[in-house]
């Protein structure tokens, strides 16, 4: 292989984007970079107001011309297989590509410059033809802008005539990328060489010079050389395959629908295939022959039959084919026809995979599978409703498909949107068109709040207007259509009572930034809002119109009035149930004490999501200052006792902040034996019920030993003879690996490797390593790659760190979560804050996290990221750790004060 490049501007701001920083020191997920948009017809195109265009000031293209089709022509050079043999000379292998495109366009109004896209190509001299004469035309100069907008612009002799129909012809050259970009190369065996290479997400413009962007579609005919004995994919099917020689191999596409252009797709490789009526899934030859895509297939089918259905629309492609890439940056991407997806989100190893790995497999898929690629937005700043809607159907789409999994109503993207949306450096759902023009900009937008807050959203508004009127909005629309007509689709299929009109609920909620607090007084039945946010200090005139559910112990209801807002003496009253409306509730002090009864004493008359949601609440309300901190942990009490998944996992991400900010302080202590004594019972509920070989069909009590509330808690739920047994356990792994595999039941390992690791040294260490290399199962791989970041030896995660640097140990994809379950571990936190910092220049991909001695620094990282999408990232992991200092030094002493009490007669 030629030697690496260094990494371009694309790729750096692409990764710098995915350093969306946690807030309050945890470290954010990374940001899925799929994207989707819409159909243009010629009477949705603004006025251009010149006939001779010079560069536009802004980061458009201007709409004089319209690409009605392309005919692409690709040549990749590389061998996808090097075999070194005895006395056989091995060809160097090559990373380029060339090729030449032409696109047949429509001039909407005279102009003599044609621009459109081009990055890293070298491109010949272009040849224009008037289709209308078969006249080829004059080419005055063609020059690549050196700026963001990567405009290659062609200036031609005369002026294109409006309503004329050309074409442009041009040949190209580029680089086959080693970074997970565009056309890329991928190693995925150690033995024979063997390679995948494959296209995605925003890089049009890498492959081809084009007209990239979200409206401009057009149809697409793809023609692929490529070496024999591989197989080419791409959105549609195979029209033609012609064998050129002894070493090339010439595939043809049929036309794609009418579509955007990075929605392009092709992968060259080696793989196999399993077959359903309804998909093909491809893998690697091996994890095809023991089974692993046997559940992505059938599930497929089954989601796929539920939008079917409830759409009332077949799928957009006659044939679709998912891929399971052992290289990819985001998780997954919704290609049209041809869906890509890391390995780990398509893969189910049976024996080896745990069972929230398989909904992870079929919430992902549900969420690439939806249909939005057939009605989507117009511009990058309405990406939430395309993935806000993603988000959401696939909430219906794998409750359908596995009812057992019971995550219709789901609670990560609610807590997400409201961390994210509670700080002022947040965006609103509907940004203004001029604030999302570059590529950091646009990058920016792919975060919790387009996916999450507009899921959320979503379903606030399908509890609304009701589910049927909200379904049947949905069914309506034609896939020529693009969303700017959901609201008005919505309004003629509300239901007729509702008030107000779906336009003037959304509003609000789409073009501001936040969500409200709504504080009730149940004793004069009074009722406020204000703008939520963790700096309690900043003003907001923001509001929003609301719609509330209720229950008392006795009953449920549904009103607009605040009569049923007054308690009668001794009894309680819950507003938004099920947690359907995206706000945070706030009660005056004799309510919240006679529910934190409740759920002390009889939790199950509290809904479920509820019961999560108001130790949520609390917490937050604290961090905000709102209600006083010792509110948030007497909400913790109640947990003792408690043993259904979400309360707990509400608890544990919001004690996680807790630890995070007195981890170095003499607040640990006590914290610590708190927590040890409340999650006893539920330990002790655990060991009853399961062990390591025999664990409950119930999915719910999966999900609680797989998320591992027992094992969350750092090592504050765990006794020493607990670890000790784990590490005897990981002992015996050392002498009986393979053997000792089946009798550690799936949903357990990665606890217990973590535990062991944390409990081990050098031996433990390395041993895991190995395994971790050696092992070709991708769940096992990533429980094994977490568990390495457990160790308490700074020496061996320095070690850890730098092996994120050599692709050959740790895939550039799994970086930013190397380096992530790294800093989440406290002797780790400032080893790999250290690292991001000394690698910066070379990996702008990694997340930062922001503890409260951290403050200046990221102030001073934040000038590294003022041009790319990590920049709101940056200023919202300032705005926390600001807000984070102020706190800690605001409550320390109530807190240690607190947890004393609690613990004073448990030693």
């Amino acid at each position: 292989m030629p030697q690496k490049s260094t990494l371009s501007k694309a790729l750096a701001v692409a990764f710098a984007v995915l350093t969306v920083s946690a807030i309050g020191g945890m470290i954010s997920m990374m940001i899925v970079f799929e994207i989707q948009t819409n159909n243009l017809t010629m009477t949705e195109l603004p006025t251009v107001p010149s006939t001779t265009l010079a560069p536009p000031p802004v980061m458009r293209l201007p709409r004089s011309l319209i690409p009605e089709r392309y005919e692409i022509f690709l040549h990749p050079q590389f061998y996808s297989r090097i075999v070194e043999e005895v006395n056989v000379t091995t060809p160097n292998q090559t990373l380029f590509f060339n090729g030449n495109s032409t696109v047949y366009f429509r001039c909407h109004q005279a102009t003599k410059h044609i621009f459109l896209h081009s990055f890293e190509l070298s491109v010949s001299p272009p040849e224009v033809i008037d289709r209308d004469n078969n006249k080829k035309l004059s080419v005055l100069s063609h020059q690549q802008h050196d700026d963001e907008s990567d405009f290659l612009e062609i200036e031609m002799e005369e002026n294109l005539k409006t309503d004329g129909n050309y074409s442009l012809f041009l040949s190209f050259e580029g680089e086959i990328s080693e970074y997970l970009q565009a056309l890329y190369v991928s190693k995925y065996t150690e033995t024979d060489l063997d390679f995948v290479n494959d296209t995605i997400q925003e890089s049009a413009r890498r492959l081809f010079p084009c007209f990239d962007e979200p409206d401009m579609k057009a149809v697409f005919q793809l023609t692929v050389i490529h070496r024999r004995g591989t197989e080419a994919l791409s959105n549609t099917l195979k029209q033609s395959i012609l064998i050129l020689g002894s070493n090339w191999k010439y595939t043809q596409f049929f036309p794609t629908p009418k579509m955007s252009s990075y929605l392009l797709a092709l992968t060259i490789s080696e793989f196999k295939f399993t077959t359903s009526p309804e998909n093909r899934t491809y893998a690697r030859p091996e994890a095809i022959d023991a089974g692993h895509t046997r559940y992505a297939a059938e599930i497929t089918a089954e989601i796929l039959k539920f939008y079917e259905e409830h759409f009332d629309l077949q799928y957009g492609m006659e044939d679709l084919a998912q891929i399971a890439l052992p290289d990819l940056e985001p998780l997954a991407m919704e290609n049209w026809g041809l869906i890509t997806y890391q390995e780990g989100a398509l893969l189910y190893e049976e024996g080896v995979s745990s069972w929230l790995h398989k909904e992870v497999i079929t919430t992902v898929i549900a969420h690439e599978l939806w249909f939005g690629n057939q009605v989507t937005m117009k511009w990058w700043n309405e990406i939430w409703l395309n993935e806000g809607f993603a988000t959401y159907m696939s909430y219906l789409a794998v409750d359908h498909a596995e009812p057992k999994f019971q995550i219709k109503m789901i609670m990560d993207d609610l807590h997400a949107a409201f961390e994210e949306d509670a700080l002022l450096t947040s965006h609103p759902l509907s940004a203004p068109p001029n604030d999302v023009q570059t590529t950091g900009e646009i990058l920016g937008m792919f975060d919790a709040i387009s996916y999450s807050k507009g899921a959320m959203v979503l379903r606030m508004l399908a509890e609304y207007v009701k589910d049927k009127a909200f379904d049947d909005g949905i069914r309506v629309r034609h896939p020529c259509q693009t969303h700017e007509n959901d609201a008005a689709i919505l309004t003629n299929a509300r239901n007729k009572e509702s008030k107000p009109t779906v336009q003037e609920f959304m509003e609000n909620w789409t073009t501001q930034i936040g969500y409200p607090v709504v504080t009730i007084n149940t004793i004069s039945g009074s009722i406020n809002q204000k703008h939520f946010l963790y700096n309690s200090s900043a003003g907001s005139k923001f509001g929003f119109v609301l719609s509330f559910k209720m229950c008392s112990p006795n009953i449920f209801l549904g009103t607009d009035g605040m009569d049923e807002l007054i308690s009668k003496k001794g009894e309680w009253i819950l507003v938004n149930i099920n947690t359907t409306g995206y706000y945070r509730v706030n009660y005056n002090a004799e309510n919240w004490d006679r529910l934190l009864w409740q759920l002390e004493t009889n939790p199950s008359r509290i809904p479920l999501m509820n019961r999560a949601q108001l130790v949520d609440d609390a917490f937050n309300l604290a961090r905000a200052k709102q209600v006083d901190v010792t509110l948030a942990l007497k909400s913790t009490r109640f947990l003792r006792s408690e043993t259904a998944y979400l309360p707990w996992e509400s608890a544990i991400r919001n004690l996680e902040y807790f630890i995070l900010m007195f981890d170095r302080s003499e607040v640990y202590g006590p914290m610590q034996l708190y927590l040890r004594h409340q999650v006893e019972e539920l330990y002790n509920f655990f060991k009853n019920q399961t062990d390591d070989s025999t664990v409950p069909d119930d999915h719910s009590l999966q999900k609680k030993i797989s998320r591992g509330p027992v094992d969350e808690l750092l090592e504050s739920k765990q006794s020493e003879s607990t670890v000790l047994h784990k590490q005897c356990i990981f002992n015996q792994l050392i002498k009986a690996f393979f053997c000792l595999l089946f009798s550690i039941h799936t949903n357990l390992r990665s606890v217990i490797y973590c535990q062991a690791v944390a409990a081990g040294d050098r031996e433990e260490w390395e041993f895991a390593w190995e395994k971790f290399l050696s092992s070709t199962d991708t769940s096992e791989k990533d429980q094994l790659r977490k568990a390495l970041s457990c160790t308490k030896k700074t020496w061996l995660l320095n070690r850890y760190l730098s092996y994120t640097l050599d692709p050959d140990k740790i895939r550039l994809m799994d970086v930013t979560s190397t380096v992530n379950h790294i800093a989440q571990n406290a002797a780790g936190q400032a080893l790999a804050w250290n690292f991001i910092r000394a690698h910066w220049d070379y990996l702008p991909h990694f997340c930062v996290f922001n503890h409260v001695n951290l403050c200046l620094q990221l102030i001073r990282f934040r000038d590294h990221t003022e041009m790319n999408g990590a920049y709101r990232a940056t200023l919202q992991a300032i705005e926390q750790t600001q807000v984070n200092i102020q706190w800690v030094q605001e409550n320390h002493d109530a807190v240690l004060e607190w947890f004393e009490r609690e613990t004073a007669n448990l030693e």
